[in-house]
């Protein structure tokens, strides 16, 4: 065997080598990488998108260096490469702000799958929450989608984060009705349901005297999983015990009084 055949043969070895070493040790890599990853609070749908991008960041890196060991000018690749990067970016501009929204949602969990949220006023129940998207189901069953991006640039609220949560009403009595009986009745239908909590207390306030009624506001606290139900108790069985004691609740209405010449 010729020197000039063995020197081939050896440069092409070193390459292989180069090759299967290189592969060898992103396998490595990303094992090492995802088993750390895994140890943290971190979101599995994060975790496999990282794991992605690193394999494809350290595939091109080992292709340049097979490609400068061969002797071949990586500068214009890797300006092609820059330069691609940028244009895919630029087209792809929306849905890579919807890939950081959906990170930074996964990173700082402002809501979870289950929760009651309202985003820039469309309220649901998180159905999933992806990369691009975030799913929520309202309560008459209409699947909503919403943009990552939108997600983390608009209002967010979370109804369901907190254990506790408290109920507001409006009630109103007419201005000859007494606002003191009128408080210990809403305070008497509180003490009626177990769902309320006695800490922190039912609160009854005049919140407005309005022009046809005195408005009373009524606070209570309860459960979050209990929102509704006591919401709806509230409601109706102030109505009968109102009804039930006389007292007037004034809807719109004007008293015109006729002055005679």
């Amino acid at each position: 065997m010729s020197q000039k055949t063995v020197e081939l043969l050896t440069y092409w070895g070193i390459v292989a080598a180069i090759l299967i070493g290189g592969l060898i040790a992103i396998k490595i890599l990303l094992m090492l990488t995802a088993h750390a990853l895994k140890k943290t609070s971190a979101d599995p749908m994060l975790y496999r998108f990282f794991i992605s991008a690193l394999k494809v960041v350290l595939y091109i890196v080992l292709f340049i260096v097979i490609l400068s060991y061969l002797d071949v000018a990586t500068a214009p690749i890797i300006t092609v490469l820059g330069a691609s990067g940028a244009a895919v970016a630029l087209a792809m501009r929306d849905s890579l702000s919807n890939v950081a929204g959906g990170i930074t949602i996964m990173l700082t969990k402002p809501f979870a799958r289950g929760d009651y949220i309202d985003i820039g006023g469309t309220s649901g129940i998180v159905e999933s929450i992806d990369l691009l998207l975030t799913t929520m189901k309202t309560y008459d069953n209409k699947v909503v989608t919403v943009p990552n991006g939108m997600v983390t640039t608009s209002v967010l609220i979370n109804y369901t984060r907190e254990g506790l949560r408290r109920v507001d009403c409006s009630f109103g009595i007419g201005y000859d009705d007494d606002i003191n009986k009128a408080k210990d009745i809403l305070l008497a239908v509180a003490q009626s349901n177990e769902n309320i909590k006695s800490e922190p207390g039912p609160f009854v306030g005049v919140a407005q005297l309005s022009e046809n009624s005195v408005l009373l506001d009524f606070r209570v606290w309860c459960r979050t999983s209990d929102y509704w139900d006591v919401k709806y108790f509230i409601e109706e069985n102030v109505k009968m015990a109102f009804h039930e004691a006389g007292m007037d609740m004034p809807g719109m209405r004007m008293d015109v009084h006729l002055k005679k010449k």
